[in-house]
């Protein structure tokens, strides 16, 4: 793998070249969304695929998509929600927040879920009230993020947004919403030229008119009025990674597929593009379900809380990193322990008393005790003053014999991905670094910086929703730019 930047091939290359008024790079849901909006808008567009079928990454989740606003799914289960409570829960969880981009993703959310619906499917009308990584059955809606958190349940009305397809289990449920996607785009005139790689831009005078292809052994040029970058992350390519979030190349379990190798990112800064938030990863290691384990209290090597158990688990897990030797364990009673079919945080041991518990765990003599003794204490009256823990989750740990679960980096089952992208527009116009577009050059998906930008603020279904939602704002953006 490299890090370098692929060359820049002047407009002389386009000598009697094929043409197309749009050519979209990477037919996962963001570029497939790209190519079908902009096929809808009239333009003759020519989707490269790297791999022998569609889907990328895409395909492999388990199918989250983040909406709200008032969706059918949210009406229908009986939960209020509004475009400005979700712009104020995304503007309160954003590292670097965007409002124009929030305001957009917020307001035309229900939209956008009808949209995703008329692809043809329906989610199902049903709320799972349980505290997963995803939904256990076919469950329609339920909450995926940090919205019911100290300090965001203060900021703005929590509502559930994580609005999944149809699919039982934990993968491949964006699989079906792929099928039918590429099924519009067919029978939108897309035409998809599979094992087709975009090797280089074509570029003249700052603005990019062009693409080169490679395809085997054979190679080809194609004239654009617009390029479309949706070509995944970089978590595949050990170079870029160590480079820039050198965290996921240490004892974790890396989320992608074989193709996220950082291209499309490089594509880009090739022509000038601003990449941001490279050095944010996603890492977790969910400890729940069972939601009961939400109970217990997370301690650090030194027996001290330092999260609220009730967080999302990517947003524990970011705290996790930060903690010394980025040690951390869970810590349940026997009133509440409850072991899960399958464990990404190992259970280590029981024992009868707080004292056995601290010398196993090589915490200092008396720390957990007293950890312990005033959560107990706050407890009782569903309290939680050091970290605000939800009520809901809130229950003493004070019937022995206690157990521990181990969240340590390198003793649970980290898995990550990438979250850095290029800068764009609302319309996903790539932006250099001093705000000027590159004129004919867009980016979404994982190519793009819109609104996941951290794991400390990340909600599950965040992918799939904004890069469906802003790759559709590219691909119309992109059929509406003139000749070159």
């Amino acid at each position: 793998m490299t890090t370098a930047l692929p060359d820049v091939l002047p407009a002389s290359a386009l000598d009697a070249a094929e043409e197309a008024d749009v050519v979209v790079i990477g037919f996962g849901i963001a570029g497939g969304c790209a190519a079908l909006e902009a096929a809808r808008a009239g333009a003759r567009v020519v989707l490269l695929e790297k791999a022998a079928t569609y889907g990328g990454t895409s395909a492999m989740s388990g199918g989250h998509f983040y909406l709200g606003g008032g969706t059918a799914v949210q009406r229908a289960t009986g939960h209020e929600d509004s475009a400005e409570e979700m712009y104020q829960y995304l503007l309160a969880v954003s590292q670097d927040p965007e409002p124009e981009k929030i305001r957009a993703f917020c307001d035309d959310s229900v939209e956008h879920f009808d949209w995703i619906e008329a692809l043809g499917f329906e989610f199902e009308r049903s709320y799972f009230p349980g505290k997963a990584v995803i939904q256990p059955n076919t469950e329609g809606l339920m909450f995926t993020g940090n919205e019911k958190v100290h300090p965001y349940r203060d900021q703005a009305v929590p509502a559930p947004r994580g609005h999944k397809v149809p699919v039982p289990g934990d993968t491949g449920g964006t699989q079906m919403v792929m099928d039918l996607l590429a099924k519009r785009a067919e029978e939108a005139g897309v035409e998809v030229r599979y094992e087709t790689g975009a090797t280089n831009l074509v570029v003249e005078e700052g603005k990019v008119v062009g693409v080169a292809w490679k395809r085997f052994t054979e190679t080809g040029v194609l004239r654009a009025k617009a390029v479309v970058i949706a070509a995944g992350g970089f978590v595949m390519n050990p170079d870029m990674v160590a480079e820039n979030t050198p965290a996921l190349g240490s004892k974790l379990f890396v989320l992608g597929n074989t193709y996220d190798d950082g291209l499309g990112l490089r594509l880009g800064a090739s022509a000038g593009a601003q990449l941001r938030f490279m050095d944010e990863p996603f890492i977790t290691a969910p400890f729940y379900p069972p939601s009961q384990l939400v109970t217990g209290i997370v301690v650090n090597k030194d027996g001290q809380r330092f999260v609220a158990e009730d967080s999302y688990h990517a947003r524990t897990s970011y705290y996790v990193m930060h903690q010394p030797e980025q040690k951390a364990y869970l810590i349940v009673d026997s009133a509440h322990i409850e072991h899960p079919s399958m464990p990404l945080c190992p259970f280590i041991d029981g024992w009868e008393s707080v004292d056995e518990m601290e010398s196993a765990l090589e915490i200092p003599a008396g720390a957990l005790q007293a950890t312990l003794t005033s959560y107990n204490e706050n407890a009782k009256a569903k309290q939680d003053p050091d970290f605000h823990k939800h009520p809901d989750w809130i229950e003493p740990q004070d019937q022995g014999p206690w157990g521990a679960y181990d969240l340590s980096l390198g003793k649970a089952l980290y898995a990550g991905f990438t979250l850095g992208g290029m800068r764009t527009s609302v319309d996903g116009e790539v932006e250099r670094e001093d705000g000027s577009v590159i004129e004919g050059l867009y980016a979404a998906g994982a190519c793009a910086a819109n609104i996941a930008q951290d794991g400390k603020g990340y909600a599950s279904g965040t992918q799939l929703a904004e890069g469906s939602y802003f790759g559709r704002r590219a691909g119309r953006h992109a059929a509406s730019r003139p000749g070159n």
